[in-house]
Order: structure tokens, then sequence, then C-alpha cells
């Protein structure tokens, strides 16, 4: 059981954290008016950010089946897995709190394809906080590998 916990935790991750990372780092290039193919960064953007969203409603399975795999395991005291925690925590804050709606504020509330002008400040804090976003997954990713004093052995 702890084999299909650890897979699915993994799958998870890649196939829903991933997209989230990619998504969300390209956004602001779109949405603050640079990388323009052809006058089409409006609807670039506005599908970044509805990637962003539905990656995220799947995203709450990873850290579900991390959970459920760390029980599994007997580690969820130990403290590379707390941090990690914690750091996931942060992770999700940065997403509900600060990205997504960044991104919804850089999309014009009429029809969620077209950008407001003079966004570029704000599309760059928003690179900045995406940015903060995906060190705290690579982060997670390092300590779910090494597991600073674990003895599990798995």
């Amino acid at each position: 059981m702890t084999k299909l916990l650890l897979s699915v935790h993994v799958l998870a991750a890649i196939l829903a954290i991933g997209p989230i990372a990619v998504a969300a780092s390209l956004f602001p290039r779109y949405a603050g008016g640079g990388g323009d193919p052809g006058g089409r960064a409006p609807q670039i953007a506005a599908f970044l950010h509805r990637t962003c969203r539905a990656y995220t409603i799947v995203g709450v399975l990873v850290p579900a089946f991390g959970l459920a795999t760390g029980a599994q395991l007997g580690v969820l005291t130990d403290a590379w897995l707390l941090t990690s925690i914690a750091l996931t925590a942060i992770a999700a804050a940065l997403l509900a709190l600060v990205i997504l709606p960044g991104q919804r504020r850089l999309l014009a509330p009429t029809d969620g394809a077209t950008v407001h002008s003079g966004t570029r400040a704000a599309a760059s804090r928003l690179a900045m906080t995406t940015g903060m976003f995906n060190v705290l997954w690579a982060i997670v990713v390092v300590l779910m590998i090494v597991r600073p004093g674990s003895t599990t052995g798995v």
C-alpha cells in the first residue's frame, strides 16, 4: 500500500504542480504586455490563468496523498516532513492568496481575455511571487528525496 500511495503522491505532484509552475511563470510575460505573438497576449494570459486554477484543484491531491504516505511510513513527526508540510502550506497560500488573485486582477473583469494597460509593475511583482512559489516547491522536492535524518530506508 505504501508504494501505491507514494506513486500516486509523486504522480500527482508532477502532473499538478508542474503545470501550475509553468503556467504561473509564463503568465506575467503575457499579462505585462510583453511577448505578444500576433496580438494574442490577452488570450494567452487568460488561458494560463485558467490552467493555474484548474490544476490548483487537482493539486490538492498532492498533500492529501503525501500525508497518507507519511502516515503509512510512520514519519509524520520527522523534521524533514514537518518542514516539507510547512513549505507546502506556504506555497499553497502564495498560490491561493497572491498568485491566482494577482492573475485575476491583471485580467480585465469584462471578458477575461483583455489585459489592463500599464500593468508591468504588477506583472513583475507577480513574477517574483511565482518565482518564490517555484523555489518553495524545489526545496520540498529536495527534502522529499534527501530526507535529512530519516531512518525509514525507503
